[in-house]
């Protein structure tokens, strides 16, 4: 194959092959299933993105607990998107505040639990629930 120019540089010929998906495209894949376990109270994600998805969901719960709200509330609005709840005028936001850190104020870390739910289908990728506990 002959040299296309400089593209995306690393040599003469440039790189061939670039991977599609990039770190911003998981991170914001990432704020997406967050904001979706605020909202819907559970996700079905692979093993590998429950991991990281468990880690952001326990620091956004531990910010409610902070004693500067305002501060607190501008950091998780920096990560959760501003999507409206189910037959709800409340935001992911205001229920990350008003009823998810409410709740676990007692608790001190492991707000969330996985349950292993078997293979998909198509590539066989480990499933795992991701929820909120009890």
């Amino acid at each position: 194959m002959p040299a296309q120019g400089r593209k995306n540089v690393h040599g003469k010929t440039g790189v061939r092959f670039k991977a599609a998906y990039t770190k911003s495209k998981y991170e914001n894949m990432l704020r997406n299933v967050v904001t979706d376990l605020i909202r819907f109270g559970h996700v079905k994600v692979t093993a590998a993105v429950a991991v990281d998805v468990v880690k952001e969901a326990d620091r956004l719960v531990t910010l409610t607990k902070s004693s500067d709200v305002m501060n607190a509330k501008r950091r998780a609005a920096a990560f959760i998107r501003n999507v409206k709840l189910e037959n709800s005028e409340t935001t992911a936001l205001d229920h990350l505040f008003s009823t998810l850190g409410p709740k676990f104020a007692t608790r001190n870390g492991g707000y969330t639990t996985q349950v292993k739910l078997g293979n998909r289908r198509g590539d066989d990728a480990p499933i795992v629930l991701v929820a909120w506990v009890e």
